[in-house]
C-alpha cells in the first residue's frame, strides 16, 4: 500500500475524514467572511439546514471552524482569502501532445466549480437550430451542461487532497476527460456506479456537505444517475469511468454532435466508444474551434439578441459570478452588447445583481425560459 493509502485507512478507521482535521498555520484571518456570508444566505435559501447566529457561530455549528475558533481544512478550501494550493489543471486538445489552450485554476472550491464551469463552455461547441415554427433559435451545446457539472463537482469535491496531483480536465474535440486524484472510497467499484445503485461514502466529508446544503449535490450518491438521466438527449454520447494509477477518470465522449432537438431511440452503452480521437463525424476540417457549423449569417436583430439573453440566463444558472467581459466572450459580443442585454432582463424581472459589481453574483428571480 501507499503512504497515502494508508493514511486514508487510518482515517475511516476513526470515521474521520482528512477535512474535519485543523488547518496548519491558519486561523480566522486567512477566511473571507464575504464568501462566508453568501454560503450562509444560499444555506438557508435552500432549506436544507437554517443557520443563524454570527458567522463564526454558523461555521461552529457545521463543524467547520472548533469551539475555539481553529479552522478546519475545509473551512480554508471553501472559504479562503487567497488562492489555495490545489490546482484544477484544464486543456483545450487537438491531440494528446497537441494542446490549444489550457488554464490553471486554484480558486477556493467554490469558486473554483464556477471558474471550471466558466472554461468548460467557452471551449466547447454550440449549434443553432432554427425550425421555423418559432422565430427563435435554438442553442443546442455541444454537451449537457448539467452533466459537465455534475463531473466538475465529483473531481472537486471527491478528489484525494493528501495527494500532491492535480484535477485534470482535457477537453477534445469529440470527448471531455476529467481525472481526480484518489480512487473510489471503501467498496464502491466502477461496475456499481454503472448499475446506479450504490451507497455514497464521502471521501471529505465536510465539504461534501457544505455542497449538500447549499443545493449543488445531492448527498446520497445520485450524480451518475442524473449525468445518464441527461445523456438521453444525447443519444450517441456516453460515459465510461475507470479507477487509473493513483485516481480516478470519467470520459464523456460521442460519435455524432447533437445538432437538433429532435431525439433518436436511444443507444444504450456504458463502455468507451470506439472513436478515433478527435474526429467528430460531421465538422467538416475547416471550421474553426468553437464556431458553430449552421448559424445563418442573416439572423435579425430581434431574434439574435432574443437568443443571446437566453445563452445569457443559461450561463447565469450555471455560473452565477460570471463577469460581463466573461460573457461577451462566451456570447462573441461585445460588452456594450451584453450590458444592454442584462439591463433589458432586469426591467423585465428576470435578472437581478446581489452584492457589488466586484463580489457580487447574478440571480435569476424569473425563470420562465427554456430550461435546457
Amino acid at each position: 500500500m501507499t503512504p497515502v493509502q494508508i493514511a486514508d485507512l487510518s482515517l475511516q478507521s476513526l470515521q474521520l475524514s482528512w477535512d474535519s482535521y485543523p488547518k496548519n498555520e491558519g486561523d480566522t484571518d486567512t477566511l473571507d467572511f464575504s464568501k462566508i456570508d453568501r454560503f450562509i444566505r444560499k444555506v438557508n435559501a435552500t432549506g436544507r439546514f437554517t443557520l443563524d447566529g454570527t458567522s463564526m457561530e454558523c461555521l461552529q455549528k457545521l463543524r467547520l471552524v472548533s469551539p475555539d475558533n481553529k479552522i478546519s481544512n475545509a473551512a480554508y478550501l471553501l472559504f479562503a482569502k487567497e488562492d489555495i494550493e490545489y490546482t484544477v489543471h484544464l486543456g483545450r486538445f487537438k491531440t494528446e501532445s497537441m494542446i490549444i489552450d489550457d488554464k490553471i485554476i486554484k480558486l477556493p472550491l467554490f469558486e473554483a466549480v464556477e471558474a471550471t464551469m466558466r472554461y468548460i463552455i467557452s471551449q466547447i461547441k454550440v449549434a443553432f437550430e432554427i425550425t421555423g415554427k418559432t422565430t427563435q433559435r435554438t442553442e443546442i451545446f455541444e454537451y449537457p451542461l448539467p452533466a459537465l457539472r455534475e463531473l466538475v463537482l465529483n473531481a472537486i469535491i471527491h478528489r484525494d487532497y493528501l495527494s500532491p496531483i492535480d484535477i485534470q480536465i482535457k477537453i477534445f474535440d469529440n470527448k471531455i476527460v476529467f481525472y481526480n486524484p484518489g480512487k473510489l472510497m471503501g467498496d464502491l467499484t466502477v461496475d456499481a456506479l454503472k448499475t446506479n445503485k450504490y451507497h455514497a461514502n464521502a471521501r471529505n466529508k465536510l465539504i461534501a456537505e457544505a455542497f449538500y446544503l447549499t443545493g449543488d449535490i445531492e448527498k446520497y450518491g445520485s450524480g451518475f444517475k442524473r449525468i445518464d438521466d441527461e445523456l438521453k438527449e444525447y443519444p450517441t454520447m456516453a460515459i465510461s469511468c475507470n479507477e487509473i494509477p493513483n485516481g480516478f477518470e470519467a470520459v464523456l465522449q460521442y460519435r455524432v454532435q447533437k445538432t437538433g432537438t429532435a431525439v433518436p431511440p436511444q443507444v444504450t452503452f456504458k463502455e468507451k466508444v470506439d472513436v478515433p480521437d478527435n474526429v467528430p463525424d460531421n465538422v467538416p476540417d475547416n471550421v474553426p474551434d468553437n464556431v458553430p457549423d449552421n448559424v445563418p449569417e442573416n439572423v435579425p436583430e430581434k431574434r439574435g439578441g432574443d437568443a443571446r439573453r437566453e445563452r445569457l440566463l443559461i450561463l447565469v444558472r450555471e455560473s452565477p459570478s460570471l463577469t460581463i467581459a466573461e460573457m461577451a466572450n462566451s456570447c462573441r459580443v461585445d460588452t456594450k452588447t451584453i450590458k444592454r442585454d442584462l439591463e433589458i432582463l432586469k426591467e423585465k424581472g428576470i435578472l437581478k445583481r446581489v452584492g457589488p459589481d466586484k463580489g457580487g453574483y447574478w440571480e435569476i428571480i424569473n425563470s420562465d425560459f427554456p430550461d435546457r
